[in-house]
């Protein structure tokens, strides 16, 4: 096993590579880029660049109150100085090849050093460190969350398959899976959030203002009380999921041969379901795991930390990709990536975990 493990912890660096390839590549063809971004910044907003580091922005500074001297027409719509748009090519590198520029970003990569924001002044490392913990919150919560209900659930319905139980629960998980998650999460924030009914949980952040001062017992009941309707609106759709896999799986094995054996030697109906079931039908629960894990990290992240106004990964991202930040774009996707890939060899060590007989080396073989 632990050749195996170590095959595909160095296959992880082929396919992140792969990844920033494409990515990297698909950004050269998208319009609007840094340079064009500032420009239009220049036209609409004038002096817009005290967040940009560098000698860049204090050149753009500079020429825009130079070229509106003796006039109330903006910069850009005489058209800005061939120099002043060189020195910008210069400070983001736009000045070389695009493979070079590719190569210095996977090398730099291979340093750990992730670069600089262009429109922030913080680098890329600092700022995936501060955003991350609040989505990897929501991802790790809401997959516990619905595994812990989803299973005992599915079992329960597969043991009752076609009782009222089973009818009216698959008539809720069914309205549950119909509903899009940001729909629900805008109802629990008009219910629950002060939107119009009651004022129960918090509307933004994960933490109060005064989260320092509270006792460690406070800190706990503080940090619940704010992820609980994030989580909650994650968590609905994946839940609906993950239970009638449960059940469908369940109800597979326990039409088997070996367990009509178990119940006609008067083995117990727990040990049979527990027992001899619950290894057998969980492998392809357990394979779901990093699907359903990303699903909440990648997609859910962005819809759930916009509405509630968490500072994750995915609102990051996004204003990233809005802003053509591209040192923030290639990060946070080298991160998505990682984890990925990760979640990935963790989901074949727990199969191994829940059924001792697999075993991955001979089947390579």
């Amino acid at each position: 096993m632990g050749a195996y493990i170590l095959r595909r912890l160095l296959l992880i660096i082929p396919t992140l590579f792969g990844i920033m390839v494409i990515n990297f590549t698909l950004t050269q063809f998208v319009p609007g880029g840094p340079i064009e971004q500032i420009i239009a910044r220049i036209d609409g907003e004038g002096d817009v660049f005290g967040a940009i580091s560098g000698g860049a922005g204090e050149f753009a500074n500079d020429t825009a109150r130079s070229s509106a001297q003796g006039s109330s027409e903006y910069a850009g719509a005489r058209g800005l100085p061939p120099e002043f748009i060189e020195e910008l090519e210069r400070e983001f590198g736009f000045d070389k090849p695009p493979v070079e520029r590719f190569f210095t970003m996977i090398w730099n990569y291979m340093r750990l050093d992730f670069g600089e924001s262009y429109f922030r002044s913080i680098g890329v490392f600092e700022l995936v460190a501060e955003k991350l913990p609040v989505s990897i919150t929501l991802g790790l919560w809401s997959t516990l969350i619905a595994y812990i209900v989803s299973i005992p659930l599915g079992i329960r319905k597969a043991v009752n398959d076609g009782s009222t139980f089973d009818t009216w629960t698959s008539g809720l998980i069914i309205v549950a899976y119909a509903i899009p998650g940001f729909l629900f999460a805008i109802l629990l924030l008009v219910l629950f959030a002060g939107g119009t009914y009651w004022q129960i949980f918090p509307l933004r952040g994960l933490t109060s203002d005064n989260f320092e001062d509270l006792s460690l017992i406070g800190k706990v009941l503080d940090y619940f009380w704010h992820i609980a309707l994030p989580v909650f609106a994650s968590t609905i759709a994946s839940f609906a999921t993950l239970t009638l896999l449960t059940k469908n799986s369940f109800l597979d094995e326990i039409k088997k041969q070996y367990v009509i054996t178990a119940r006609a030697k008067g083995v117990s109906e727990r040990r049979v379901l527990y027992g001899h079931v619950f290894r057998n039908a969980m492998l392809i629960v357990i394979a779901g795991f990093p699907g359903l894990f990303i699903s909440v990290f990648f997609g859910g992240s962005l819809i759930i930390e916009t509405i509630f106004s968490l500072d994750g990964l995915g609102r990051l991202g996004f204003e990233a990709a809005v802003a053509r930040d591209y040192p923030v774009i290639f990060g946070t996707l080298f991160v998505f990536g990682l984890v990925g890939l990760v979640i990935g060899i963790l989901s074949d060590l727990m199969y191994v975990f829940v059924d001792p007989r697999i075993d991955f080396e001979k089947r390579e073989a």
